[in-house]
């Protein structure tokens, strides 16, 4: 027999620690059924001011946290946390910084306008799930991106950390839902989506600063793409399919009666 494969899902929403949703329902029971399907997984997702710590018994991981991750030019901490879904027999960890995630919304403000820093808020959760990954010391075979705010990821695995041995056999997964952002992030925010590895020209979708440049970005620096939602943005979905890479399709009765844990695991093996 061959050694356990491991699965990284790295979410914008997880149920029950925010409302459900599909995107939180996925990152809920996906992780738990391929768990079931005797693969390893770990489970990451922002630390929204939101959630309450203490009914859902989050705590910190010392030997995690600790570390500064620049973002422009502010230094801003890195403070890892972590609960566990018993039911589930699993644990998720929270990527969470005072600056980024302690306001007492998700995404948007009260009237549903986008946060300004979005950007740079997307940068830092990337950048922390990777670093922390590392610290685990896991080795993910597959690295399955959910919501928008995960989209950054693909380019920095196959740029910055494309030789560390943490990620070297790592196929990445993007899921595309109908959750892009609609105002444009800051002017500025492919100079902050800079770190070493990635250069201006890895970068040039972004000088239109859309959230469906962003998901463009992401498509195209990974290797396999779920369609998450029937409702993607057209010219998204035409230009990801012009890529060629494995595609599986949007399937409503598949979510509703749970069988899509079986195709999201047999698109996992085929990579």
């Amino acid at each position: 027999m061959g050694e356990t494969k491991r699965v990284l899902f790295i979410n914008s929403e997880i149920f029950p620690y925010l409302p459900e949703s599909p995107v939180a329902d996925i990152g809920r029971y996906l992780p738990q059924g391929i768990q079931d399907k005797k693969k390893e997984i770990r489970s990451f997702m922002p630390r929204y001011g939101c959630i309450n710590e203490r009914k859902n018994q989050l705590h910190e991981v010392i030997r995690l946290s600790g570390m500064n991750l620049i973002i422009g030019d502010v230094d801003q901490p890195l403070i890892i946390k972590v609960a566990s879904l018993s039911a589930a027999r699993m644990q998720v960890y929270f990527i969470d910084n005072e600056d980024y995630f302690h306001r007492k919304a998700t995404l948007t403000d009260a009237e549903g306008k986008a946060f300004a820093d979005n950007g740079e808020r997307a940068v830092f959760f990337a950048r922390g799930v990777l670093e922390t990954v590392k610290k685990l010391r896991w080795a993910p075979d597959i690295i399955h991106c959910q919501g928008w705010i995960t989209h950054l990821i693909p380019l920095y695995l196959k740029k910055t950390y494309l030789n560390d041995p943490i990620f070297a056999g790592s196929k990445i997964v993007l899921s595309l839902y109908d959750d892009l952002q609609k105002e444009p992030f800051q002017s500025d925010f492919a100079a902050k989506a800079l770190i070493p590895g990635v250069k201006k020209e890895d970068v040039a979708l972004l000088q239109e600063p859309t959230g469906v440049n962003l998901a463009r970005l992401a498509a195209r620096h990974s290797d396999g793409i779920i369609f998450g939602s029937g409702e993607c943005d057209a010219a998204l979905d035409a230009d990801c399919r012009s890529i060629g890479l494995p595609v599986l399709e949007y399937n409503a009765q598949a979510l509703a009666d749970g069988s899509y844990i079986d195709d999201y695991n047999n698109f996992y093996d085929q990579l």
